[in-house]
């Protein structure tokens, strides 16, 4: 089972900095799923098309069950993730992003001006994370209950969660 790592940022990109938001998200992913998996990982620049392409890569060529993307989802000219992944999608997952938002402002007033965002492409989940680590950590922590189920109705394969860490609902008819 393959599950998308998707950093967008540009200067991380061309080497400006140090790309954190990709290795918070596989730290967080290690640490809360217990079933095999394998990451396939991407540094991409803020460009819509670029954005466009590696997700629907990862979701049709890769086969990615779960494509989480962090950076891109401010209020500036240069982030454009979710118009990428809502202009990839088939049905957007709304519910995410309301979570994300609710969460993260506990920590920082900003946090409305993110607009993080959850999608459906096929038999793929995408969400679209902050950039910050500790932000990462805690909206990932905030949805990841609901993923495995979610990843169940679209015929995706079954994500098993270390429940010291994380507990994944399924309702008991499922």
């Amino acid at each position: 089972m393959k599950i998308g790592i998707v950093t967008i940022s540009d200067r991380a990109s061309q080497g400006v900095y140090e790309d954190r938001g990709g290795p918070a998200i596989l730290a967080c992913l290690q640490e809360m799923l217990s079933c095999e998996w394998q990451p396939v990982s991407r540094l991409i620049p803020d460009e819509q098309p670029i954005i466009e392409l590696n997700l629907k890569e990862l979701c049709d060529q890769e086969a990615c069950c779960l494509v989480v993307t962090t950076g891109g989802t401010g209020p500036s000219k240069r982030d454009v993730t979710p118009e990428a992944t809502e202009a990839v999608c088939d049905k957007m997952m709304p519910g995410f992003g309301e979570l994300m938002r609710q969460v993260s402002l506990r920590s920082v007033p900003t946090a409305i001006l993110s607009r993080q965002t959850a999608g459906i492409r096929g038999k793929s989940l995408i969400i679209n994370l902050p950039g910050k680590p500790a932000a990462i950590r805690e909206c990932l922590l905030a949805v990841f209950p609901a993923v495995p189920y979610c990843v169940d109705l679209i015929e995706g394969p079954f994500l098993t969660t270390n429940e010291t860490v994380v507990k994944a609902f399924r309702p008991k008819s499922a």
